[in-house]
């Protein structure tokens, strides 16, 4: 089993669903964010998915596309410089755990091979790279095997069976399970759609290797709820960065703790 599934497995002995943040590196400013996540980690965040800004995040909604492009616009923050910054709190937050997320192309041009083993010196585990597919990964694998690294896949309520069985029985430190079509951000948490979510989260269960974890649209307590018992992690992005934008880490954070108390 790997570190972050192990990790997982152990956490959830303690807790019903454990919780991910999404923060995004650079914004408002690298300092900023930084203390944000150092923030959420003293108030217990048991993950934190930092997000290195691309102009182009095809997976995100507004809220986070705007917070790439600021990040992007204010700092213009390099791979390498979030490499270790994220790498301090890593040291610096041992009970909790880190992973970095971003797209192709950045991560292509600062080199897969380097980031992988930039990763591995910086104890950050796991990496998420929503617009590179399984198949086209190969490399990818090759160097997370050699360097313990888990490389996160994600699965959509419109990814075929056969496909969704095969990218969970490969998932190894979580899968990523999107509980709704469309980009990050919205919510449609209604009774006939959360059956809907039942039933596909039971269908990943079913062929799972690795513990799930849930993400976009969760905005409230009860989208938390729904998911307890059907998932090991409950991911809150836009919502948590909307609350930022509205007042600040106090805002944030009683968010937070109103999501995980």
């Amino acid at each position: 089993m790997s570190q972050l599934a192990n990790y997982i497995s152990d956490k959830r002995q303690q807790k019903p669903i454990l919780s991910m943040t999404h923060v995004v590196y650079g914004y408002p400013t690298v300092k900023d964010s930084l203390d944000w996540m150092a923030t959420l980690l003293e108030a217990g965040a048991d993950f934190i998915e930092v997000q290195f800004p691309f102009s182009d995040p095809v997976a995100d909604g507004p809220t986070i596309v705007a917070a790439c492009h600021g990040a992007l616009h204010n700092q213009k923050p390099s791979v390498e410089e979030c490499l270790t910054d994220i790498g301090k709190l890593a040291r610096d937050f041992p009970e909790s755990r880190i992973v970095l997320m971003s797209y192709l192309n950045p991560m292509y041009h600062f080199g897969l091979e380097k980031l992988v083993k930039r990763c591995a010196e910086e104890n950050i585990l796991g990496l998420i790279l929503p617009d590179l597919p399984y198949e086209q990964a190969g490399d990818l694998r090759t160097y997370c095997d050699a360097h313990g690294i888990d490389p996160v896949w994600l699965v959509t309520p419109v990814t075929p069976k056969d496909r969704l069985a095969f990218l969970a029985k490969e998932a190894r430190g979580f899968l990523y399970c999107v509980a709704r079509s469309g980009v990050t951000g919205n919510s449609n948490h209604n009774g006939e759609k959360q059956q809907s979510l039942d039933e596909y989260l039971a269908e990943i269960n079913s062929h799972a290797n690795a513990p799930m974890g849930v993400g976009f649209g969760i905005r409230e307590k009860a989208h938390v709820d729904a998911i307890t018992g059907k998932a090991d992690v409950a991911i809150v992005g836009s919502a948590l960065l909307d609350a930022y934008n509205k007042g600040g880490k106090e805002e944030g954070l009683k968010l937070f703790n109103s999501l995980f108390d």
